[in-house]
C-alpha cells in the first residue's frame, strides 16, 4: 500500500501487486467462463466433468480449436442438436447417414484446390458435420409425385468440391446439395460475380430463350449458409415440412389455409419444384397437398362420399378460370368419423404468383339426395425470388417466344391420377406439364 496525504488525509492507495492479483481472480470466476461456454460452445455442466477441466480451461480448448467460428457455431451447434433430436425420433435412419465433422486442415486443402476462399460459417458447419453420405431420402428434403421423386442430400466437401463450378454463367459456385434422380443441386457463390451476391444460395435455371449456354436464372434460396440451414432446419423441427415414410418433405402450411364445414376440415400445403420450373420462359410449377378429415366425434350417419370438385384460379393479373370435375385426381373418398384422406396434385402458371379455392361437393351414404358442399381454403403459390442471368440484363439474350411473365398461357385438366405427368422430360428445367386440379 501506498501512503499520500492530501488536505491533512491519508489517502490508501493499492499496490500493483494487489491489483493484479484481484484482476487474475477474476479473470479466473467460474461463473464468467460457464456463461461464455454456454454461449459460444454450447457447453454444460456434464461436459465440464467429462473433460475435467475448469470452465476457462474448457473455453481455452475450444477457441485454440474453433475461435475463428466464434460469431458462428453457437447458432449452428444448436441447429444441428435440434435437427439430430428430431430426426431420432422421427426418422432414425437419416443420422446415420451423417458424416463426422471435418478437420480444418481438410478445409484448408479444399480451399487450395478450388482456389477460392470458402466462407466462415459454412467451414463452420462442416467442422460439426461434414455433409452425409449419398443416400436415399437426402437430409435436405424430399418431394414425390406418381412420376418423378426429389431427394437432395447434403454434399461432403470432398464431393462438393469434385462439383466446383468454373464455367461461364456458374463461375465459383459450389454444389450444396445433389439429388440422384433429377440430377437437381442447390449452390453457394463463393464470390460476387456474374450479378450474384457472395454467399447466395440458389437453384441454378437455364434460360431457355437464350441462345448463350452461359445465360443462367437462379431461383434464390438464401442469403447465407447460415439462413439457408436454420431456417431449413426450423421448419423441420416445427414440423412445418411433414415427415411422410420416414423422409422430409418440403410442404409449407399456411396455418391459416384450414377451412371446417360440418364434421369436415380440408387444410392444403405447397411447395415449388424449381427442377420444373424455368424464369425464361416464365413456368412456374407447383405442387399442393390436400388433407380431408372427418371429425372423430362426427355422427355415424353423417357418413359421406366426395363426388365433384370446383375451383376457381385466381392469376397475378387478377384473371379468373374456373374448373369443375369428379372425384379427385381420379378417386372419390367416402369420409366416416375419424378417417383422414390426403392427395396431392399439381399446378403450373406463366404469372409469379397464383391462389386457388373452391368447394367439394358431397352425398351422405344414408341419403344420396343429401347434398352438400365443403369449402376448400385459399391457398397461395407465390415464385420464390429469382434473379435473371447476367448475359440477359446485359441484353444479349435473343427472346424465341412472345411470352412474359403478365401472360396466362396455362392449361387445366384433372381427368387422371395423382402426379401423372405424360410424355414429360422430368429432369428438364421448365418441362412442360398440364394442371391436375
Amino acid at each position: 500500500m501506498t501512503d499520500n496525504s492530501h488536505n491533512g488525509q491519508k489517502l490508501v492507495v493499492p499496490g500493483c501487486s494487489f491489483v493484479s492479483r484481484r484482476l487474475n481472480e477474476l479473470s479466473g470466476h467460474n461463473p464468467l467462463w460457464k456463461g461464455l461456454c454456454l454461449k459460444h460452445w454450447l457447453l454444460t455442466e456434464s461436459d465440464k466433468i467429462q473433460k475435467v477441466q475448469t470452465w476457462k480451461e474448457l473455453f481455452r480448448e475450444f477457441y485454440t480449436d474453433l475461435g475463428r467460428y466464434i460469431d458462428h457455431y453457437g447458432t449452428l451447434k444448436k441447429a444441428w442438436d435440434d435437427l439430430k433430436r428430431y430426426l431420432d425420433q422421427q426418422c432414425p435412419r437419416m443420422i446415420a447417414s451423417l458424416k463426422e465433422g471435418a478437420k480444418e486442415e481438410e478445409l484448408d486443402g479444399i480451399e487450395a484446390q478450388i482456389c477460392c476462399k470458402l466462407s466462415d460459417d459454412y467451414r463452420c458447419s462442416y467442422r460439426i458435420h461434414n455433409g452425409q453420405k449419398l443416400v436415399v431420402p437426402g437430409l435436405m428434403g424430399s418431394m414425390a409425385l406418381s412420376n418423378h421423386y426429389r431427394s437432395e442430400d447434403l454434399l461432403d466437401i470432398e464431393t462438393a468440391a469434385g462439383g466446383f463450378q468454373q464455367r461461364k454463367g456458374m463461375r465459383q459456385c459450389l454444389p450444396l446439395t445433389f439429388c440422384f434422380h433429377t440430377g437437381l443441386s442447390q449452390y453457394m457463390a463463393l464470390e460476387g460475380t456474374e450479378g450474384r451476391s457472395r454467399s447466395e444460395i440458389f437453384y441454378h435455371c437455364p434460360d431457355q430463350m437464350a441462345q448463350d449456354p452461359s445465360a443462367i436464372d437462379m431461383f434464390i434460396t438464401g442469403s447465407s449458409f447460415t439462413e439457408w440451414f436454420t431456417s431449413y432446419v426450423h421448419n423441420v423441427v416445427t414440423g412445418e415440412y411433414p415427415i411422410i415414410r420416414d423422409q422430409i418433405f418440403r410442404y409449407v402450411h399456411d396455418k391459416q389455409c384450414v377451412a371446417t364445414t360440418g364434421d369436415i376440415t380440408v387444410s392444403v400445403s405447397t411447395s415449388f419444384l424449381p427442377e420444373l420450373s424455368s424464369v425464361h420462359p416464365p413456368h412456374f410449377f407447383f405442387t399442393y397437398r390436400i388433407r380431408i378429415e372427418m371429425a372423430k366425434d362426427a355422427l355415424p350417419e353423417n357418413a359421406c362420399q366426395l363426388d365433384s370438385r370446383y375451383w376457381k384460379i385466381t392469376n397475378a393479373n387478377g384473371n379468373v378460370e374456373e374448373v369443375r370435375g369428379p372425384g379427385v385426381v381420379g378417386e372419390f373418398p367416402v369420409m366416416t368419423p375419424g378417417k383422414v384422406h390426403e392427395y396431392a396434385s399439381c399446378t403450373t402458371f406463366s404469372t409469379t404468383s397464383e391462389y386457388m379455392e373452391g368447394h367439394y361437393t358431397f352425398h351422405r351414404l344414408k341419403n344420396k339426395e343429401e347434398i352438400f358442399d365443403v369449402c376448400i381454403p385459399r391457398f397461395h403459390m407465390v415464385c420464390p425470388p429469382f434473379r435473371e442471368s447476367i448475359v440477359r440484363s446485359q441484353g444479349s439474350a435473343r427472346d424465341v417466344s412472345s411470352a412474359s411473365f403478365n401472360e396466362d398461357n396455362s392449361s387445366d385438366t384433372d381427368d387422371h391420377n395423382e402426379g401423372e405427368l405424360r410424355g414429360i422430360n422430368m429432369a428438364a428445367p421448365g418441362g412442360r406439364c398440364p394442371r391436375h386440379i
